[in-house]
């Protein structure tokens, strides 16, 4: 595994993904910001490509890989955006990629995998376990396993977003007092927090979680890793992996600020609000930094913040249910 990752290592990822990851937005709004005190900017993640972030980490490990081991392919498991992103990289880079998932995965997210060329394997929850048949493929075809967070190649081509959006904020002449991301293993809060810190060491950078979820807050206020006491009962689907990665977690004790925890109520108000301010459809698990801002876990009285909207590969009922919240 390649050492621990740097700015520039960031930077270097960035010019692998030039063309082919979108550089998504920055946005503000006045009426948000008046009612919030502050300045609030949403790096608008859910329109990359994929719908998701995913897909930078993705192509930065596959574009870094040798030729010899491009041509034996990949491997990975995955129930949503990594899945889509890492077929769809393969497919930019003419690779074959076989994901694993389960049976009962959302039918479109299955449909979007295999329309990049991948090939799908379906897997039981509760009888199968998708490590296992994701490592037997790799045994058998030589495929490299490509992992949804734990690699320095994936949290620096998510740390790519980071990039952007200080490279964005200075283009406005706005320096930034903190910055917060939604956070599962911890690869985009951390490949964000190295890119951020790099380029403006005065900004505070947070990950979001939400309640019952929120091992990465309880590790870094322990300072050695926990674990969630369940895998799953939450809408951000996207958000449930049981501990801190052990590449990510180093980095976030290094360059993190305390955790923010949201409910999942408190996520459905903020998608209310990303469709009404900001007119952008984020998943639940995407809303959970723009939650904190809301909420005030994440301060934006008197300051200027950014938050990640990481994903809008959202179901038509979920986000109904967001819709038909009452404004706050």
């Amino acid at each position: 595994m390649p050492a621990s990752p740097t700015l520039a290592d960031v930077q270097a990822a960035a010019r692998r993904l030039d063309g082919v990851a979108v550089r998504t937005p920055l946005l503000e709004n006045a009426r948000l910001n008046e009612r919030l005190g502050g300045r609030l900017f949403v790096k608008a993640e859910c329109l990359q490509r994929t719908g998701s972030f995913k897909i930078r980490g993705a192509y930065n490990f596959l574009a870094s890989m040798s030729e010899a081991d491009r041509a034996k392919g990949a491997v990975g498991w995955s129930s949503g955006n990594h899945a889509q992103g890492l077929a769809e990289a393969a497919r930019l880079l003419g690779m074959k990629a076989t994901i694993v998932m389960p049976a009962d995965a959302p039918a479109l997210k299955v449909a979007n995998t295999r329309a990049s060329g991948a090939e799908v394997v379906l897997y039981d929850r509760v009888k199968d376990s998708r490590e296992e048949i994701g490592l037997g493929i790799a045994r058998e075809t030589g495929a490299t396993v490509v992992p949804p967070y734990d690699h320095p190649w994936i949290l620096t081509g998510q740390g790519t977003a980071g990039l952007e959006l200080v490279e964005q904020a200075q283009a406005l002449r706005v320096t930034l007092d903190a910055v917060a991301a939604p956070c599962s293993g911890g690869g985009l809060a951390t490949g964000i927090a190295i890119a951020v810190k790099g380029l403006s060491p005065s900004t505070a950078v947070h990950a979001g979680e939400p309640a019952g979820f929120d091992d990465l807050a309880r590790s870094l206020a322990a300072g050695a890793r926990q674990k969630n006491e369940r895998l799953s009962g939450s809408i951000c689907d996207a958000l449930l992996a049981p501990t801190p990665g052990d590449v990510t977690f180093p980095i976030a004790r290094q360059l993190l600020g305390p955790g923010l925890v949201v409910s999942d109520e408190e996520v459905l108000d903020a998608m209310e609000t990303a469709f009404r301010e900001f007119k952008l459809v984020v998943e639940p698990g995407g809303a959970v930094a723009l939650a904190a801002a809301l909420t005030g876990r994440l301060p934006v009285e008197g300051r200027t913040v950014a938050v990640v909207c990481s994903g809008g590969n959202v179901d038509h009922a979920t986000f109904r249910t967001a819709l038909e919240r009452r404004p706050a």
